[in-house]
């Protein structure tokens, strides 16, 4: 589509992206200058509908950004009070002691907060300022005049089903800017391709990724404790991946509950969503949702590489921000307040760059900034966390990492720089040298099956439209990934995308249900044969989450 003559709009930043990182970029850029020119591009239907995070909020970044947010009615409500740790077992559970924790996973300043709703309040922010910001504004393509990125095209709608123009087609629109930030969260398509057009992870290591899914449950009142954070680890997941849960008490008596599984695991019949509603008949948690209800579902990806995977991030006229570039540190579980820092940087670098007349070339101080300052040290201290536990277990992994956050909290590590080897995808192994997990059935009270909880992420695509879940080529799955992996789409997708379809007497037929999509990527990620392109839908549809 990209021959098709469109209506331009000239800006001096186009932002792809209403998340954390986008909405500090743009009140930094209009702090700065009031008469710059900015727009926020966000595919949600509304700013805070593709939002999902755990979330506890470390407000560095916020208070680095706003100093007054408190005054301004930002929404951190909920101030941590105490935070726990426990190991499980199946019927059991031992609690880990803060005491011998480092300094940085304590939760004292933090906040549970939901990300959904403080990204409204931020472009409600940014708004005041003069941002412009477009909801339900898809953007499918990047423009490029030469080897600089000049633009993006968004607002493409009514394409026939197989992607060809139809009588109804809206051609969208080529906004153009001096610099492009793309701050799409975790595996966006447009930073996809700028990584691979670039080649901006050569010298670095693979980015890795989890699989985070959460539930909001509405829970009896006396068992409620508002400000408690705990987070397990252990059963269910066992030897079979990383991982882990996190259980958070806002207000209103609602309880955040979470699930992470690494997608690093290399028995491709794991089931992760199935692994996240086992976890909920822990007596401990099953204790405290028992007549409960469940009245929210989503997932999403989560960038889990850390300092070292971290891809050059700029080209001329582009920068990639926040979770497209891969900034969680994982032992804290906390990436929002880098993906502010590195909005502010990314904001700070493109102002001095156009007032001193160099527009559109590399935003080299953007980067040094996000590797030398708050970002980088944040990252640096528990850069070895992650390949420990990916080499050694959970159990070596908490004594030694625990070692290595205490050495680096002084400058320095016994261990150097660990590397993560493969990518997730490369991880996965044939189905033979594994056996099959026999999972419980959704008893339909502490756990269901995807498709009745998917339809609590309230998600909607309209469905004459092409499927934006391409694959690269159509026979893989049948072919190779269902004799080779036993078909592991159907099972890593935690909305029941994916599935093999049979009939009596034919071969199996692979099926995408792309209605169901929640856009996590997590297909884009873990399929083994890398068969699978993530793409944006039209703008407005997936998920609307309230409240995560």
């Amino acid at each position: 589509m990209s021959d098709i003559e469109r209506e331009a709009m000239e800006y001096d930043v186009v932002i792809v992206g209403a998340g954390p990182a986008g909405l500090s970029a743009a009140i930094r850029l209009k702090q700065l200058d009031e008469n710059l020119d900015v727009v926020v591009l966000e595919k949600g239907s509304e700013v805070g509908a593709h939002i999902l995070s755990g979330a506890v909020l470390d407000p560095s970044g916020l208070d680095r950004l706003m100093p007054d947010w408190k005054e301004k009615g930002a929404p951190l409500n909920v101030p941590v009070k105490d935070d726990n740790f426990y190991v499980l077992g199946e019927a059991g559970e031992i609690r880990v002691p803060n005491w011998p924790m480092p300094p940085l996973m304590n939760n004292h300043g933090n906040y549970i907060v939901s990300m959904g709703n403080v990204c409204r309040w931020m472009a409600e922010q940014a708004e005041a300022l003069g941002v412009e910001i477009f909801p339900g504004m898809a953007c499918s393509e990047l423009v490029y005049e030469g080897d600089r990125v000049k633009g993006v095209v968004a607002g493409v709608f009514g394409l026939e089903a197989d992607g060809s123009i139809g009588p109804n087609t809206e051609p969208g629109m080529e906004l153009h800017g001096k610099y492009v930030f793309l701050s799409e969260g975790v595996r966006g398509s447009l930073s996809k391709e700028l990584i691979e057009k670039y080649n901006l992870s050569d010298g670095h290591e693979p980015q890795k990724f989890g699989l985070g899914m959460k539930e909001i449950w509405e829970i009896d009142p006396e068992k409620h404790r508002e400000g408690s954070v705990t987070h397990t680890m252990g059963w269910p997941l066992g030897g079979n991946a990383g991982g882990g849960s996190f259980i958070y008490h806002l207000e209103n008596n609602q309880v955040y509950v979470g699930f992470v599984v690494h997608l690093n695991y290399k028995n491709p019949h794991l089931f992760p969503y199935m692994e996240f509603q086992r976890f909920k008949h822990h007596p401990m948690v099953a204790e405290l949702l028992e007549g409960g209800k469940r009245v929210a579902y989503g997932a999403r990806a989560i960038s889990e590489g850390g300092y070292q995977s971290m891809p050059k991030m700029v080209v001329p006229g582009a920068a990639m921000l926040g979770c497209s570039v891969g900034m969680v540190n994982v032992p804290r579980i906390k990436g929002n307040h880098n993906a502010m820092h590195s909005g502010i940087a990314a904001a700070e670098a493109a102002h001095d760059a156009i007032k001193a007349g160099r527009a559109g070339d590399e935003l080299s101080a953007y980067e040094d900034e996000v590797r030398t300052g708050e970002i980088g040290k944040d990252l640096k201290k528990v850069r070895n966390v992650k390949p420990m536990w990916s080499k050694w277990g959970l159990m070596p992994s908490l004594a030694l990492g625990g070692l290595d956050m205490w050495t680096n909290t002084f400058g320095f590590s016994l261990f150097g720089t660990l590397g993560h080897g493969k990518s997730d995808a490369e991880a996965t192994e044939p189905a033979e040298k594994h056996k099959p997990i026999d999972y419980p059935k959704p008893d339909g009270k502490l756990s269901f099956d995807r498709l009745t909880n998917v339809a609590f992420s309230f998600t909607n695509h309209e469905e004459s439209q092409p499927a934006h879940l391409k694959l690269k080529d159509e026979s893989v799955p049948v072919d190779v990934n269902l004799p080779k992996y036993a078909g592991p789409s159907a099972r890593y997708c935690p909305a029941g995308v994916y599935e093999f379809a049979t009939e009596e007497g034919k071969e199996p037929r692979f099926v995408i249900n792309f209605q169901n999509c929640v856009h996590c990527k997590t297909c884009d990620i873990k399929d083994p044969s890398q068969n699978i392109n993530w793409t944006v839908p039209q703008g407005g549809d997936g998920p609307n989450y309230p409240n995560m």
